[in-house]
């Protein structure tokens, strides 16, 4: 792996101290969000449409993620809906006495167990290779939170089945990385195009070009961008 210059958006952060619970209940960042507000007149609508704004609050319902926890969520969710993707989690969990699997379990399970789960054998393939990286200790918690986001995202795709949308969401979830666009997301193209007016499902370099006014925040307007496709704001009161 080609080592990167390591910049002021790129830089290694640790890993999180607090639970995800506590995670899950934390607003928004305020200097971010107040960045964000003054950098893009249409994402300050969707900011101000949402003052309680809590960013991971959708990983309250999720068990606990770690590195690994967060790349067999990102891997059973490509290319399927977020119940479908919650479904999956939830049967795999149940075949592991209710946890998800750490990475030695997954790889001494009997490979039906991952199947009885709704994965495909594709994505199953995929997790052991992961697996036996964890296991080997060529990825490590300790070892991606030293890393700078390209190196992550370098060293993850290296596995066959894990391409950057997977990768940048690991960034995102386990790593808490603030300035990172998944530009290949349906739902993100989806939620620009609407909220930006674009007559068409915008480019990746049109996403790539807008996000521009949202660094170094970029992970925080794809949080808000993704609760306007899911999410309906509060309504004022009367």
């Amino acid at each position: 792996m080609t080592a990167t210059k390591r910049t002021s958006e790129s830089a290694p952060r640790g890993p999180r101290r607090e639970g995800q619970r506590s995670d899950a209940l934390a607003l928004a960042d305020r200097q971010a969000r107040e960045f964000l507000r003054k950098a893009d007149p249409t994402l300050a609508r969707l900011i101000d449409a949402r003052p309680d704004f809590r960013p991971r609050g959708w990983t309250a319902q999720l068990p606990r993620l770690d590195a690994f926890g967060t790349l067999v969520f990102q891997v059973i969710g490509q290319q399927l809906s977020v119940s479908a993707t919650r479904t999956i989690l939830s049967r795999l969990e149940q075949q592991f006495g209710g946890h998800l699997p750490t990475p030695a379990e997954l790889l001494a399970a009997d490979p039906q167990a991952l199947r009885a789960s709704g994965m495909s054998n594709r994505k199953s393939a995929t997790l052991r290779a992961v697996a036996e990286r964890f296991v080997d200790g060529r990825l490590s918690d300790e070892a991606l939170a030293k890393m700078t986001d390209a190196e992550v995202e370098s060293a993850l795709t290296e596995v066959s089945g894990i391409g950057p949308w997977t990768a940048r969401g690991v960034l995102i979830v386990a790593l808490d990385r603030p300035d990172v666009l998944l530009t290949g997301d349906l739902a993100l193209r989806r939620a620009v195009e609407r909220a930006y007016g674009f007559d068409h499902r915008p480019t990746d370099a049109e996403m790539l070009q807008l996000a521009e006014r949202w660094r170094p925040y970029r992970s925080l307007a794809v949080s808000y961008l993704f609760a306007s496709e899911y999410d309906e704001p509060p309504r004022a009161q009367a």
